[in-house]
């Protein structure tokens, strides 16, 4: 359902550290997500996109098992993933979408969240099941793609799309999930059922990038200033940071200038645009939301 860039191959020495820490991302990860289908999606005909949304229709609709449905469609795609595109995809991926079919089907089987077990509680309510199916699946998406690996699935399609077509992989899957809701609604004849669906998609594609890239959003920070000495001090002495000096010519008096750049947090932020004020009014400070800094003082590069 969401784009992974798997234009990087990772091979993990068998056994070691790295390779436990992956599978078990993956276990993990298939777990929780397979949760969000089959307890809360699944049992009120959310479908949320995807090959698993599909197999929620037939699953509804014919009794074919979810998890069973989904593997079907994401084997061929697989198989077409890497003839066309490359063997980008790997055992982890292979393995993800195995992990995440068996579990939805187990879970299922459980029926645990069955329509007589929901009845009178809190999750009979479609509006709280989309949230939690949302935070579920994106959850468990997060971990299997920390993994390197992905659930297959529309993505596959997507990019298979965009090589022939150089159409934006981004906007090819807002498009191919729009079309799987589309079949629910018409499937279900029931159009409210979209709206859980975008919902839950929303909400899933949240919590994959606050998991991802962090719920603290780093500053990226460039300053122009006359007084880069003095800025300079006070971020290496008072804020504790690294930084970099790029040499720059204005535009205006062709003058030759220093711009610093550094990353901090956002109370860093403050007390650095604060400082700056203070010593150099006429100063240009350009300020950039960056999500994953890696280096010292935050970020270790080996979780990259």
């Amino acid at each position: 359902m969401f784009f992974f860039d798997k234009n990087r191959v990772f091979l993990d020495k068998l056994f070691s550290l790295r390779w436990f820490k992956s599978y078990a991302l993956i276990i993990v990860g298939a777990i929780i997500m397979s949760s969000g289908y089959s307890f809360f999606a699944d049992p009120h005909k959310i479908v949320p996109g995807g090959v698993y949304g599909t197999a929620i229709v037939f699953h509804h609709l014919w009794g074919f098992p979810t998890g069973t449905v989904g593997l079907c469609f994401n084997i061929p795609l697989f198989l077409m993933g890497m003839w066309i595109l490359g063997p980008k995809f790997g055992v982890k991926t292979f393995i993800g979408t195995i992990l995440t079919s068996f579990c939805m089907d187990f879970f299922n089987s459980l029926e645990i969240f069955s329509d007589s077990a929901v009845k009178g509680s809190p999750l009979e309510d479609p509006l709280l099941a989309s949230i939690v199916a949302g935070i579920l699946i994106g959850a468990g998406l997060a971990l299997i793609f920390k993994a390197k690996a992905t659930t297959g699935g529309s993505d596959i399609i997507a990019q298979v799309i965009h090589k022939y077509t150089r159409y934006p992989v981004g906007q090819l899957l807002i498009f191919l999930d729009s079309l799987v809701v589309s079949v629910g609604v018409i499937a279900f004849k029931n159009f409210s059922l979209a709206i859980y669906a975008f919902i839950t998609i929303f909400i899933t594609g949240k919590v994959l990038d606050g998991i991802l890239l962090g719920g603290n959003n780093r500053k990226a920070v460039f300053i122009v200033s006359s007084k880069y000495d003095l800025i300079r001090d006070f971020v290496i002495k008072k804020l504790r940071r690294g930084g970099t000096f790029f040499y720059a010519q204005g535009m205006y008096k062709s003058d030759e200038k220093k711009v610093i750049y550094t990353a901090v947090n956002r109370r860093e932020l403050s007390a650095l645009q604060d400082f700056v004020k203070d010593v150099d009014s006429d100063a240009f400070i350009s300020v950039f939301d960056t999500n994953q800094v890696y280096g010292r003082g935050f970020l270790p590069l080996d979780e990259q």
